[in-house]
C-alpha cells in the first residue's frame, strides 16, 4: 500500500492555507468595497433629500448670520408641511448656475405686500411683528406699489433690507415652494457661534 509521506502532506497544508488567505483577502476587500457604496449611497440620500450644506457669502443676513457662516440646510422638512413667514430659506438663482441665496420669508400665499415709508405692510396693516430688519428700507423697488401673492408664492427679503438682493428685486422676484432647496436648520461654522437657528 502506498503510503503519503509527511513531506507531502506539508505540502497539501500549504496549498491549503494559501487558497484560505486567497480567500480571506477577497473577503475582506468585498467588505470593503460594500462599506463603501454604502457610504456612498448614503450620502446621496443624504445630500439629496435630507440635508445639505451651505456657506454664507455676503451681509445681506446681517444680523442673523454672517459672512462665512456655514450651514445645514434641512431639505426635508417642506416635503411635510409648508414654509412659515420667517423661515430662513436657501433658494438657487436662476440666473446663476450653483449660486444659492438665502433670505427670510415675509409675505405668504395670498396675501398682499407693499412697502411705505420704510415699512412692510401686509393686507393694508403694517408688519408690527417683523423685529429682523436692521433698519427703515431705503428702497422698496418693485414693492413700492402693491405686490399680490399667488395661491403659492412667497416674498422673502434679507434681515439687512438696505444692503439685499431678494423679491424686491425683478431678478429674484417672489418665490413658489418649489424653488425653495430647503430651511437653514444648524450652523456649523464658526465654532464660537454652533447651533440651531432661530426662526422666530
Amino acid at each position: 500500500m502506498a503510503r503519503r509521506s509527511n513531506r507531502d502532506d506539508e505540502r497539501y497544508d500549504s496549498y491549503d492555507s494559501g487558497e484560505e488567505r486567497e480567500s480571506s483577502i477577497l473577503r475582506e476587500l468585498g467588505g470593503w468595497i460594500l462599506y463603501i457604496l454604502i457610504i456612498i449611497g448614503l450620502t446621496y440620500l443624504i445630500i439629496t433629500f435630507v440635508g445639505q450644506r451651505t456657506r454664507v457669502s455676503g451681509s445681506s443676513m446681517e444680523t442673523t448670520l454672517h459672512n462665512g457662516d456655514n450651514l445645514i440646510v434641512d431639505k426635508l422638512s417642506y416635503r411635510f408641511r409648508d414654509p412659515k413667514r420667517y423661515d430662513i430659506i436657501v433658494f438657487p438663482y436662476k440666473y446663476e448656475e450653483n449660486t444659492y441665496y438665502i433670505k427670510r420669508i415675509i409675505g405668504m400665499p395670498g396675501e398682499t405686500l407693499q412697502i411705505k415709508d420704510g415699512y412692510v405692510y401686509i393686507d393694508g396693516e403694517q408688519l408690527t411683528s417683523d423685529i429682523y430688519g436692521n433698519e427703515l428700507i431705503e428702497d422698496p423697488q418693485t414693492a413700492e406699489d402693491p405686490v399680490t401673492l399667488g395661491e403659492d408664492e412667497y416674498f422673502v427679503m434679507g434681515d439687512n433690507r438696505n444692503h439685499s438682493m431678494d423679491s424686491r428685486d425683478p431678478s429674484v422676484g417672489v418665490l413658489k415652494k418649489s424653488d425653495l432647496m430647503g430651511r437653514a436648520w444648524v450652523r456649523i461654522y464658526p465654532f464660537n457661534n454652533v447651533g440651531v437657528i432661530r426662526h422666530e
